[in-house]
């Protein structure tokens, strides 16, 4: 049987983040969600609005993931800490789907080649916050993807925390700025070489989809018939559709790899569509038993 562990789950009341959490009360471990807002909405990640069983057992904690000295004291004796935070759409591209800004201003900054993230977070303060470049405060892919996650395993590393996992992505889509990917691929490269001593885990899931958001099915069934197509011609599609020919995977699916990978100390660096899956059968054979 694995050992118990403590984990600290950011953006645990989150879609994934709250399966992961799921997962790790399933093994009997002590685990912290940290969030802005605490408990999530349980409407917005599972059918239900009713909280699950399995929810009492998480200590739901409330931070701020740009001012690290609000969730710092909850890294201490931790086995393993995840970051499960991010940005899908930023606010201009938001803005042009619900109509706030006009097409061609809001695309034309959505896709701009480089955005503000914060403020070096290798060579932060101390106890400094992450500071938002971008004149107007924006939540940026490079201040949400990159430097909340590089500032997140600084600290971890610094409570001496063996393990850090990085949910990041197999990767962008043509329909999303490049950004998106390239910033997380920027923290996985920054957060290896910064930090050698750390085991840091970069999973690397295409699209997740579950049956309590039934808007996810059809893009899995599509996204499943892509990667079927892209696989039987040698990959020669992903140049050009990225995720959207990677193999979709159900959250639940991820989330117990997660767990899986931080119980095996073999498991580090970065972690693709087939470990993920070849991680959790394990963890599935393991509950067999």
């Amino acid at each position: 049987m694995m050992a118990k562990k403590k984990i600290v789950v950011c953006g645990g009341n989150g879609f994934l983040g709250s399966r992961i959490c799921k997962s790790a009360v399933a093994r009997g471990w002590d685990v912290t969600s940290i969030s802005r807002s605490g408990e999530p909405a349980w409407s917005s990640v599972t059918s239900s609005p009713d909280p699950p069983p399995w929810s009492t057992s998480v200590s739901w904690q409330k931070a701020d993931m740009l001012k690290p000295a609000t969730y710092k004291p909850m890294l201490k004796d931790a086995d393993a800490v995840v970051h499960s935070i991010g940005i899908l759409l930023e606010a201009d591209y938001k803005g042009v789907l619900t109509g706030k800004e006009s097409i061609w201003g809001g695309l034309s900054r959505a896709f701009s080649a480089t955005k503000g993230g914060s403020q070096n977070p290798l060579e932060r303060q101390e106890g400094e916050e992450l500071r938002p470049q971008e004149k107007d405060g924006q939540l940026t892919y490079e201040l949400m993807n990159r430097d909340t996650a590089i500032t997140l395993a600084m600290e971890a590393s610094s409570q001496n925390v063996p393990s850090f996992v990085f949910i990041s992505a197999a990767a962008g889509t043509p329909i999303l700025p490049k950004r998106y990917i390239t910033t997380k691929r920027d923290a996985e490269s920054t957060i290896a070489s910064s930090l050698p001593k750390l085991r840091s885990i970069f999973l690397r899931p295409g699209f997740l989809y579950d049956s309590s958001r039934t808007f996810t099915l059809p893009i899995a069934f599509f996204g499943s018939a892509g990667s079927m197509v892209n696989s039987m011609i040698g990959g020669r599609l992903t140049w050009l559709a990225g995720a959207a020919v990677e193999k979709p995977l159900k959250a639940d699916l991820v989330a117990e790899a997660v767990i899986e990978a931080i119980g095996d100390d073999s498991v580090k660096g970065v972690v693709g569509t087939t470990d993920i899956e070849a991680l959790a059968n394990k963890a599935w054979r393991r509950g067999m038993l």
